[in-house]
């Protein structure tokens, strides 16, 4: 009895073990086709461009096409609902970045929580954020805008690349911790902002190192402060420096459908960060401002949740609402 007991138990575990060997073997073979990588802001931005240079190494490696598919409209919403609700195989991934920690806070209608719904899988980049200014604007440092700013109560305004973006919720930070008050003014994208800033419509943005470096290069822009050091403006000061724990940096990574099996993750994540190390791949976005940045899974997640926490604060504190 006790020989048939072992036999039925060994056989019913044999049986329960066998529906997860399709799955196993569909992972050891990833991927098998092309994998559609989205992006939720037009073709031509550094979202988009990233993505295709990361895009382009990962079909080196893993010997499958990468393909970048934009889908922009809705702060990047659009793209991440598509894969949020696409079927969690593997096959349709989204660069993920700091503005969808940003959207959980502003859009209040979304279908899904993006911390919750996302398989994290790799972050690829970071970029520092940078105050500029007009060259002609009278403030040379931070402390000397503070003192402006409070010496001329309600005359700064504040442009940025749209409302909620990181551009704007990294100077409504600065805002806060500093104790001035400036408008926040939102375009529609960064180019026609930078040319308020240059002509003196506008006063200081707070942008992405990677949108300005070329305008700070040609000196029609000045760069007063980053919020992290960066190879691409060597000797321009700290935020923090200033304002001690000020923290805003501009993160890009990519995410799968929630439930997307843990080895394809892995197998993802090994890809990517060989990537990252790539001294290709890291010499083309320093020359953008970026920085390859490489995490784990776990890491990774941990970093979309803080952000989400922070940003959420922020966000209350400006009275920020979708437009």
């Amino acid at each position: 009895m006790p020989f048939h007991r072992r036999r039925f138990l060994h056989l019913a575990a044999s049986a329960l073990a066998m529906p997860a060997l399709p799955r196993a073997a569909f992972a050891l073979d990833y991927p098998a086709r092309a994998v559609r990588i989205l992006v939720g802001y037009s073709a031509g931005g550094v979202s988009d461009i990233l993505a295709r240079l990361l895009a382009q190494k990962l079909s080196d490696r893993l010997g499958q096409p990468f393909i970048v598919e934009d889908r922009p409209g809705a702060a990047s919403n659009v793209a991440a609902d598509a894969v949020v609700h696409a079927p969690p195989d593997g096959y349709t991934l989204f660069l993920a970045g700091i503005s969808n920690a940003i959207n959980a806070a502003i859009y209040k209608d979304l279908d899904f929580s993006f911390a919750r719904d996302v398989a994290p899988v790799a972050l690829v980049s970071r970029s520092p954020l940078v105050m500029e200014v007009s060259a002609s604007f009278p403030a040379k440092t931070v402390p000397e805008f503070i003192a402006y700013a409070k010496a001329h109560p309600g005359a700064l305004n504040m442009a940025s690349a749209g409302t909620g973006g990181a551009t704007h919720v990294a100077g409504e930070l600065f805002q806060m911790m500093a104790g001035i008050k400036m408008l926040h003014v939102p375009y529609r994208g960064s180019p026609p902002a930078f040319a308020d800033v240059i002509a003196g419509r506008e006063q200081v943005m707070f942008d992405n190192v990677a949108a300005s470096i070329a305008l700070i290069r040609a000196g029609k822009l000045r760069a007063l402060a980053v919020s992290s050091h960066t190879a691409a403006l060597p000797g321009v000061p700290l935020i923090g420096d200033f304002l001690p724990g000020y923290d805003a940096y501009v993160w890009n990574g990519i995410v799968a459908p929630k439930s997307t099996p843990a080895d394809i993750v892995a197998k993802l994540n090994a890809a990517i960060n060989a990537v990252v190390t790539d001294s290709q791949y890291r010499t083309a976005l320093d020359h953008m401002g970026n920085t390859a940045a490489s995490d784990t899974p776990e890491e990774f997640g941990k970093l979309i949740a803080a952000d989400t926490a922070k940003w959420a604060k922020v966000v209350q504190f400006a009275g920020i609402k979708a437009e």
